[in-house]
């Protein structure tokens, strides 16, 4: 009869034991939070299409990483040891960025840049958005390295904001992250207003010249020349400028199309899956939900907001020293952030709205390029004088 007893308690501890450790006993209300923005994340990009490619493994990551657990068990994505912790290596130390801007300039058409070679000048003044937000979070009272990282997501690019925070802010990565490519998602929602707000119905309406036809040899010089130039300028940014260029002269030699085909189509999924996957696993309630969490979401959407601003504005200044026939739509302003190719969308979708025949997105491709290129530039320099 004692044995029995004891045979019962043990098992009665052995099923304490295991209670102990399910998720249920592990659970907060921070982790049905998370949960629920991981649902969020997949509902926006199922039903409403906003960035699918992203939202959908970065919203799984979401969930993966607020199943709730007992540490010590090699599980989450900061235990030492664990499978996600492995795969978020490439994250934290700044891999996976440079190769997804291998795949990108593997796919990028830089020729609406090179025929208007001005449309770079948008690219370039869409960047305030990061250094009006690098301003606001210092005087938020965040570090010099954390409102650095901050300010990147004014470029609205994910991966450069992972590059710079990996080096500045890695334990800020995973709210950076997270808003960098959640205000990506929601490019065609934010920039309409502003883009309407700050032009005329008259500006709305400008046409622009055809891109004139770029030869072959223009479209090979200019990985060549535009990483020597920029490199030089800044070479903290070669890890993700060279990759940028080396893949679009993979691209535009004609002589490595199996390269540029596997950079630009397997490889960068396969980036893209890890990097979704284990930025959203990043988010562990425990370790995310934070004030400074916050105040990265509402920077984020405020650096956005200006860089949206100050493109639209620029060229609008700029169209002051053009030729009647010469003027740029001011609606092309917006593309000059990172967001290739959706923010070339959205110039499109405007511009359609007031005129049906006038097609905007060959031209705003221009600034769209020239906005990564710009990105790149801008986390280059912030990493120069932060690091």
């Amino acid at each position: 009869m004692e044995q029995s007893g004891g045979f019962f308690s043990f098992l009665i501890d052995n099923l304490a034991q295991f209670l102990s450790f399910t998720g249920f006993a592990n659970f907060t209300v921070g982790h049905g939070i998370m949960i629920l923005v991981g649902l969020i994340f997949i509902y926006l990009a199922i039903a409403k299409e906003f960035e699918p490619m992203l939202l959908i493994p970065i919203g799984f990551g979401i969930i993966v990483g607020n199943i709730p657990f007992t540490p010590g068990y090699q599980i989450g994505v900061y235990e030492s040891g664990s499978v996600l912790n492995y795969l978020y290596f490439g994250v934290l130390k700044g891999l996976y960025p440079p190769l997804i801007f291998l795949g990108i300039g593997a796919m990028t058409d830089f020729s609406a840049l090179i025929s208007n070679p001005k449309l770079m000048l948008i690219g370039a003044a869409a960047q305030f958005g990061i250094f009006g937000a690098y301003i606001l979070a210092l005087l938020l009272g965040f570090s010099p390295q954390e409102a650095g990282a901050i300010g990147i997501i004014g470029g609205a690019d994910g991966p450069t904001a992972i590059f710079l925070s990996s080096k500045l802010a890695p334990d800020l990565m995973g709210a950076i992250a997270i808003s960098a490519y959640s205000y990506m998602a929601l490019v065609p929602v934010i920039q309409p207003p502003v883009m309407r707000l700050l032009t005329t119905k008259k500006e709305r309406l400008i046409r622009m010249k055809p891109p004139r036809q770029v030869s072959k040899l223009e479209k090979i010089m200019f990985p060549i020349i535009g990483m020597l130039l920029t490199t030089f300028i800044v070479p903290s940014g070669l890890p993700l400028l060279g990759m940028l260029f080396f893949g679009n002269l993979l691209k535009e030699s004609t002589v490595t199309k199996r390269l540029a085909d596997t950079a630009k189509g397997p490889l960068i999924d396969i980036i893209t899956i890890l990097i979704g996957l284990t930025v959203g696993a990043s988010t562990q309630a425990t370790t995310f939900l934070t004030p400074k969490s916050v105040g990265i979401f509402i920077l984020g959407a405020t650096s956005f907001v200006i860089a949206t601003t100050t493109g639209v504005l620029f060229v609008k200044i700029l169209n002051l020293f053009l030729k009647e026939g010469n003027k740029i739509n001011p609606l092309i302003g917006n593309a000059g952030v990172s967001a290739v190719p959706d923010s070339a969308r959205v110039s499109q979708v405007v511009g359609l709205e007031y005129d049906k025949t006038n097609y905007l997105l060959m031209h705003a491709m221009g600034p769209n390029v020239a906005g990564v290129i710009g990105s790149a530039v801008a986390a280059g320099i912030l990493l120069s004088f932060l690091a």
